[in-house]
Protein backbone atom coordinates (compact mmCIF):
# COMPACT_ATOMS: atom_id res chain seq x y z
CA UNK A 1 0.00 0.00 0.00
CA UNK A 2 2.87 2.38 0.77
CA UNK A 3 2.84 4.23 -3.01
CA UNK A 4 3.83 7.90 -3.37
CA UNK A 5 -0.20 8.93 -2.78
CA UNK A 6 -0.29 6.71 0.37
CA UNK A 7 -0.94 8.56 3.85
CA UNK A 8 -1.12 7.71 7.01
CA UNK A 9 -3.45 9.33 9.51
CA UNK A 10 -2.85 8.47 13.39
CA UNK A 11 -5.81 9.55 15.48
CA UNK A 12 -8.99 9.27 14.29
CA UNK A 13 -11.04 12.27 16.34
CA UNK A 14 -13.13 14.97 14.22
CA UNK A 15 -10.27 16.11 13.02
CA UNK A 16 -8.61 13.35 11.87
CA UNK A 17 -11.40 11.20 10.34
CA UNK A 18 -12.51 14.30 8.26
CA UNK A 19 -8.90 14.58 7.36
CA UNK A 20 -9.12 10.89 6.47
CA UNK A 21 -11.99 11.04 4.38
CA UNK A 22 -11.16 13.56 2.42
CA UNK A 23 -7.92 12.47 1.63
CA UNK A 24 -9.86 9.26 0.40
CA UNK A 25 -12.15 11.68 -1.79
CA UNK A 26 -8.76 13.23 -3.46
CA UNK A 27 -7.84 9.43 -4.89
CA UNK A 28 -5.25 8.80 -1.76
CA UNK A 29 -5.04 5.94 -0.19
CA UNK A 30 -4.64 6.13 3.47
CA UNK A 31 -4.32 3.83 6.47
CA UNK A 32 -5.83 4.78 9.88
CA UNK A 33 -4.45 4.31 12.83
CA UNK A 34 -6.40 4.59 16.58
CA UNK A 35 -5.92 3.32 19.90
CA UNK A 36 -9.43 3.07 19.99
CA UNK A 37 -11.77 -0.23 18.86
CA UNK A 38 -15.15 1.36 18.30
CA UNK A 39 -13.08 4.45 16.12
CA UNK A 40 -11.76 1.83 14.44
CA UNK A 41 -15.04 0.05 13.83
CA UNK A 42 -16.85 3.06 12.65
CA UNK A 43 -14.29 3.71 9.63
CA UNK A 44 -14.13 0.17 8.79
CA UNK A 45 -14.73 0.04 4.89
CA UNK A 46 -13.96 3.87 4.69
CA UNK A 47 -10.53 3.88 4.49
CA UNK A 48 -8.00 1.58 2.04
CA UNK A 49 -6.73 0.14 5.09
CA UNK A 50 -7.63 1.02 9.46
CA UNK A 51 -6.30 -0.93 12.74
CA UNK A 52 -6.35 -0.82 16.24
CA UNK A 53 -2.66 -0.29 17.39
CA UNK A 54 -0.53 2.24 19.78
CA UNK A 55 1.37 4.42 17.49
CA UNK A 56 3.77 5.22 20.83
CA UNK A 57 5.08 1.54 20.07
CA UNK A 58 8.17 1.40 17.27
CA UNK A 59 7.76 -2.13 16.45
CA UNK A 60 4.02 -1.55 16.24
CA UNK A 61 4.97 1.04 13.26
CA UNK A 62 7.79 -1.21 12.05
CA UNK A 63 4.61 -4.20 11.36
CA UNK A 64 2.44 -1.69 10.34
CA UNK A 65 5.17 -0.84 7.30
CA UNK A 66 4.58 3.08 8.38
CA UNK A 67 8.35 3.34 7.67
CA UNK A 68 7.52 3.15 3.91
CA UNK A 69 4.91 5.59 3.91
CA UNK A 70 6.09 9.38 2.37
CA UNK A 71 3.81 11.03 4.35
CA UNK A 72 2.02 11.16 7.98
CA UNK A 73 -0.43 13.32 9.82
CA UNK A 74 -0.17 12.81 13.46
CA UNK A 75 -3.59 14.11 14.38
CA UNK A 76 -3.96 13.22 18.38
CA UNK A 77 -5.46 15.79 19.94
CA UNK A 78 -6.99 14.11 23.52
CA UNK A 79 -3.18 13.15 24.67
CA UNK A 80 0.03 15.58 24.01
CA UNK A 81 1.90 13.28 25.36
CA UNK A 82 1.18 10.32 23.00
CA UNK A 83 0.83 13.00 20.04
CA UNK A 84 4.68 13.96 20.74
CA UNK A 85 6.19 10.78 20.97
CA UNK A 86 3.96 9.56 18.10
CA UNK A 87 5.66 12.37 16.05
CA UNK A 88 8.83 11.40 17.67
CA UNK A 89 8.72 7.83 16.49
CA UNK A 90 7.83 8.79 12.92
CA UNK A 91 11.19 11.33 12.29
CA UNK A 92 13.21 8.31 13.79
CA UNK A 93 11.80 5.93 11.19
CA UNK A 94 12.86 8.53 8.26
CA UNK A 95 9.60 9.44 7.26
CA UNK A 96 10.03 12.44 5.25
CA UNK A 97 6.81 14.54 5.29
CA UNK A 98 5.30 14.70 8.97
CA UNK A 99 2.20 16.93 9.96
CA UNK A 100 1.27 16.93 13.65
CA UNK A 101 -1.75 18.63 14.92
CA UNK A 102 -1.28 20.90 18.01
CA UNK A 103 -3.60 22.11 20.42
CA UNK A 104 -1.68 25.08 21.87
CA UNK A 105 1.29 27.13 20.97
CA UNK A 106 4.13 25.66 23.30
CA UNK A 107 3.02 21.83 21.79
CA UNK A 108 3.54 22.95 18.66
CA UNK A 109 6.77 25.00 19.84
CA UNK A 110 7.95 21.20 21.13
CA UNK A 111 6.72 19.96 17.58
CA UNK A 112 9.35 22.06 15.86
CA UNK A 113 11.90 21.48 18.74
CA UNK A 114 11.72 17.83 17.92
CA UNK A 115 12.23 17.98 14.17
CA UNK A 116 8.18 18.56 13.00
CA UNK A 117 8.51 20.87 9.84
CA UNK A 118 4.45 21.10 9.39
CA UNK A 119 2.55 21.89 12.65
CA UNK A 120 -1.26 22.51 12.01
CA UNK A 121 -3.55 23.81 14.63
CA UNK A 122 -7.11 23.15 13.13
CA UNK A 123 -8.99 25.41 15.61
CA UNK A 124 -7.06 28.32 16.31
CA UNK A 125 -6.42 28.66 12.44
CA UNK A 126 -10.44 28.12 12.02
CA UNK A 127 -11.05 30.66 14.83
CA UNK A 128 -9.08 32.84 12.77
CA UNK A 129 -11.14 32.30 9.73
CA UNK A 130 -14.20 32.56 11.11
CA UNK A 131 -13.19 35.82 13.41
CA UNK A 132 -11.91 37.61 9.82
CA UNK A 133 -15.33 36.13 8.16
CA UNK A 134 -17.45 38.03 10.66
CA UNK A 135 -15.96 41.34 10.36
CA UNK A 136 -16.16 41.52 7.23
CA UNK A 137 -18.79 40.50 4.14
CA UNK A 138 -16.27 38.27 2.48
CA UNK A 139 -17.95 34.56 1.60
CA UNK A 140 -14.25 33.31 2.34
CA UNK A 141 -11.11 34.18 3.93
CA UNK A 142 -7.91 31.77 3.61
CA UNK A 143 -4.73 32.87 5.25
CA UNK A 144 -1.87 32.04 2.90
CA UNK A 145 0.94 33.53 5.96
CA UNK A 146 0.92 35.85 8.58
CA UNK A 147 0.41 38.85 6.57
CA UNK A 148 -1.24 37.48 2.95
CA UNK A 149 -4.58 36.32 2.45
CA UNK A 150 -6.79 34.77 -0.19
CA UNK A 151 -10.54 36.33 0.03
CA UNK A 152 -13.85 35.49 -1.84
CA UNK A 153 -16.26 38.06 -2.13
CA UNK A 154 -17.65 40.72 -4.35
CA UNK A 155 -16.86 43.54 -6.32
CA UNK A 156 -17.40 46.83 -5.43
CA UNK A 157 -19.37 49.84 -7.07
CA UNK A 158 -16.05 51.45 -8.06
CA UNK A 159 -14.72 48.88 -10.23
CA UNK A 160 -17.67 47.54 -11.91
CA UNK A 161 -17.73 47.75 -15.56
CA UNK A 162 -14.06 49.05 -15.82
CA UNK A 163 -11.03 47.16 -17.21
CA UNK A 164 -8.90 46.42 -14.10
CA UNK A 165 -6.12 47.91 -15.76
CA UNK A 166 -7.68 51.17 -15.68
CA UNK A 167 -9.05 50.75 -12.01
CA UNK A 168 -6.26 51.20 -10.20
CA UNK A 169 -7.23 48.56 -7.70
CA UNK A 170 -3.46 47.79 -6.95
CA UNK A 171 -2.45 51.51 -6.19
CA UNK A 172 -5.29 52.43 -5.02
CA UNK A 173 -6.30 49.31 -2.31
CA UNK A 174 -3.29 47.59 -2.42
CA UNK A 175 -5.05 44.18 -3.74
CA UNK A 176 -4.80 42.35 -6.84
CA UNK A 177 -7.86 41.06 -8.53
CA UNK A 178 -6.93 37.37 -9.86
CA UNK A 179 -9.90 35.59 -10.72
CA UNK A 180 -13.98 36.06 -10.99
CA UNK A 181 -16.58 34.05 -11.38
CA UNK A 182 -19.54 34.90 -13.64
CA UNK A 183 -23.14 33.15 -12.96
CA UNK A 184 -23.10 30.43 -15.30
CA UNK A 185 -19.65 30.90 -16.97
CA UNK A 186 -17.40 29.53 -14.10
CA UNK A 187 -13.82 30.91 -12.96
CA UNK A 188 -11.50 32.67 -15.07
CA UNK A 189 -8.22 34.74 -14.56
CA UNK A 190 -8.58 38.17 -14.56
CA UNK A 191 -7.07 40.20 -17.31
CA UNK A 192 -6.28 44.30 -17.34
CA UNK A 193 -9.37 43.97 -19.83
CA UNK A 194 -12.10 42.54 -18.13
CA UNK A 195 -14.79 44.42 -17.24
CA UNK A 196 -16.68 42.77 -13.57
CA UNK A 197 -20.17 43.09 -13.36
CA UNK A 198 -22.25 42.82 -10.16
CA UNK A 199 -23.43 39.81 -9.94
CA UNK A 200 -19.40 38.54 -10.03
CA UNK A 201 -17.56 36.97 -7.26
CA UNK A 202 -14.04 38.39 -6.76
CA UNK A 203 -10.94 36.40 -5.51
CA UNK A 204 -8.30 39.20 -4.05
CA UNK A 205 -5.18 38.60 -2.98
CA UNK A 206 -2.99 40.89 -0.73
CA UNK A 207 -2.28 42.27 2.62
CA UNK A 208 -4.93 41.00 5.23
CA UNK A 209 -6.02 44.49 6.39
CA UNK A 210 -5.62 45.61 2.75
CA UNK A 211 -8.08 42.84 1.64
CA UNK A 212 -10.51 43.06 4.66
CA UNK A 213 -10.57 46.64 4.23
CA UNK A 214 -11.38 46.15 0.00
CA UNK A 215 -13.92 43.91 0.99
CA UNK A 216 -16.25 46.25 2.84
CA UNK A 217 -16.49 48.13 -0.31
CA UNK A 218 -20.08 49.01 -1.75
Amino acid sequence: MAEADAIVVIGLGRFGSALAMELMASGSEVLGIDGNEEIVQAHNGLLTHVVRADSTKEDTLRQLSVPDFSSAVVSIGSDIQANILTASLLLKLGIPNIWAKAVSDPHGEILRQIGVRHVIYPEKDMGKRVAHLVRGVMQDYIEIDENFALVKTNPPLEIIGVPLGKSSVRTIHGVTVTAYNRPGQGWSYTTLDTQLEADDVILIAGDVRKVESFSRLR
